[in-house]
């Protein structure tokens, strides 16, 4: 197999003076992004070639803006228009909005001209220099970096690499999955299901009492104070240790489906309207979205057939005979039977039948990922 392009992150431990220079390069970059929106909001509707000749008059004439990296500043300019046009080709996506002082997190982008590694230290422009934490080796010369700083402020650094793709095992068969919040992924088989784990459930009341504590210590006017600060620090820090661990879980699992299959069925699940529901939070804590992402990231780069079904009549239809029950059924029944051969079978796995049969019997496209929408009366697409 070929290379494949893939992103290394390290933690950064940035002394006092080096966060000093990359928050004040955030800041020229935002301000950038800002004066961008404002452009295109007053109808000049700038190109990227256009906004980096306005970006070369501007260094010329501030000697703020000169204080700071062109590379960062440029890549922010060229992120910007990438964004600006994708607004465009994509359907229901909104514009480039302005970057807030107080809630956009820090986030640079430099070129293989604005950085470089020496002493195992990451070396930016104008002299500053952070440490990394190495956890592991690159696989080769990085291209280009991210320096980006979390909630819980601190610093990390993904670098796009190429490396060696891994060869994935040659397996047949596949496998059907449909996305739940009593359990997050039911399969047709039960060795790979991934069960509800319940991260943020279990550090609920923690995270509980230190929203009460910011809620106690919130100033409205004026600046947060000290204990404010750490309050929501504590906070954040509970949220992104259940984040992680969810994040862990997706990618033990997705390792073992795509390790074990050659077709991946998977339903095209969109959990934002359980954001609207009564089961909200356990839809935020089964964290559905990721694991879908996951396993699809995943299969992909191993070069498995993924399709993606619609989840259309998925519930309602019997894997045994493929006969469509007349009524849908409530949230509160777990159990399918079908009334015409006497089919009796979980609704979760029921589901996942029916989609690895839609996913078998349907059409993939060039790029190994189709959406396929079964038509109405069978599954297969048979009168």
């Amino acid at each position: 197999m070929g290379a494949e392009v893939v992103r290394y992150t390290y933690r950064l431990r940035p002394g006092a003076r080096a966060e000093r220079a990359l928050r004040g390069e955030w800041h020229r970059c935002r301000f950038l992004w800002n004066e961008a929106v404002h452009q295109h909001r007053s109808g000049n509707r700038p190109t990227f070639g256009k906004l980096s000749t306005l970006l070369t008059a501007a260094r010329r004439s501030n000697t703020w803006l000169r204080a700071g990296s062109q590379v960062a500043q440029q890549q922010t300019l060229r992120t910007y228009g990438q964004a600006l046009g994708h607004s465009f080709t994509v359907k229901g996506r909104g514009r480039p909005q302005p970057k807030s002082r107080k809630k956009t997190l820090p986030s640079l982008e430099y070129t293989t001209r604005g950085f470089s590694i020496w002493d195992r230290r990451l070396v930016l422009p104008k002299g500053v220099s952070v440490p990394v934490v190495w956890s592991r080796e690159l696989p080769s010369e990085p291209t280009s970096v991210r320096v980006y700083r979390d909630s819980l402020g601190h610093w990390y650094a993904p670098f796009v690499v190429r490396r060696e793709a891994k060869r994935a095992p040659v397996v047949d068969g596949g496998i059907g999955v449909d996305w739940g919040v009593t359990t997050t992924a039911t399969t047709t088989d039960d060795r790979h299901d991934l069960p509800h784990l319940g991260h943020r459930s279990r550090c609920a009341a923690e995270l509980a009492k230190a929203q009460r504590t910011m809620a106690r210590r919130r100033r409205k006017p004026g600046r947060q104070s000290n204990g404010y600060q750490r309050a929501k620090r504590q906070a954040a820090r509970l949220h992104k240790k259940a984040a992680r661990q969810n994040q862990h879980d997706s990618r033990v699992w997705a390792k073992q489906v795509v390790d074990n299959h050659h077709l991946i069925a998977v339903e095209d699940f969109k959990p934002k309207f359980l954001a609207k529901s009564t089961m909200a939070r356990k839809a935020a804590d089964a964290a559905v979205g990721a694991a879908k992402r996951e396993l699809i990231d995943r299969a992909e780069r191993a070069g498995r057939k993924v399709v993606l079904v619609k989840p259309a009549y998925t519930t309602m239809t019997c894997s045994s005979c493929f006969a469509r029950a007349k009524q849908q059924l409530g949230l509160e029944e777990r159990t399918f039977r079908c009334e015409t051969c006497g089919h009796t079978d979980g609704r979760d796995r029921n589901a996942a039948r029916v989609i690895l049969a839609v996913a078998e019997r349907g059409h993939t496209s060039v790029d190994g990922i189709s959406h396929f929408q079964p038509p109405s009366g069978s599954v297969d697409g048979a009168a």
